[in-house]
């Protein structure tokens, strides 16, 4: 089974529970239990992996993106001591494998998370951004929802699916370009923040504020 631990797109958490059960059928069956955390690596969340919080360890975790400091492509499979079968088998030559670069600079991503704490950072800093934006929530009726995990956060505009919510948060994208935020929109009304783990709480402040400004100035 492949899956993601947390919806990214919409930053939906998965209710408790859930995957230990998911766990205990891949067991059950003899299937195997693969976790996509490419968005959330490494750390982004608060703990390295995601799946440290979601109550189930997978047979397989793929990596990326933020494995080679979100600047070099770089990815990874973490798997089960039976199932790493790489050193008995040749999985061919491609024109962009063995990186020394890449490898570079995901060990020194790993260095810079451990040395600088960014893991306590991410906790600290994602609660503090997850009030100010319920704050944001409440004098603005814009926002119906927002949560978060770490430093991930997603912010619903209207109601999901509504074409009003769809097209308000549009207008916001461009409206937040515009002012120097720039993020993505998951599910055509989520504001989704993914801000770099070496970001300050100034800077992450002035992100939402420039947020809220924007919000305000929908109609």
């Amino acid at each position: 089974m492949i899956a993601e631990p947390m919806r990214w797109t919409a930053v939906e958490p998965i209710p408790g529970g859930f995957w230990p059960k998911v766990r205990e059928s891949c067991d059950r069956h003899g299937a195997l239990l693969v976790f996509d955390e490419i968005p959330s690596c490494l750390g982004r969340s608060g703990t390295m992996f995601v799946c440290e919080q979601a109550g189930a360890t997978p047979d397989i975790l793929v990596l990326g993106k933020g494995l080679g400091g979100g600047v070099m492509p770089m990815a990874a499979m973490v798997v089960r001591t039976d199932l790493d079968v790489v050193p008995e088998g040749a999985l061919g030559h491609y024109t962009h494998e063995k990186s020394p670069v890449g490898c570079a600079a995901a060990l020194a991503t790993l260095d810079v998370i451990e040395e600088e704490n960014l893991l306590a950072a991410a906790r600290d800093l994602g609660r503090h951004g997850l009030e100010r934006l319920a704050v944001m929530a409440r004098r603005h009726g814009w926002i119906s929802d927002v949560r978060g995990l770490g430093l991930y956060f997603g912010v619903e505009i209207g109601q999901r699916g509504e074409p009003d919510g769809v097209a308000a948060a549009e207008r916001l994208l461009y409206r937040c370009l515009e002012a120097g935020l720039s993020f993505k929109l998951g599910g055509g009304n989520v504001v989704t923040l993914c801000p770099a783990l070496t970001i300050g709480r100034p800077e992450l402040d002035r992100a939402l504020d420039i947020l809220e400004g924007a919000v305000a100035g929908l109609h």
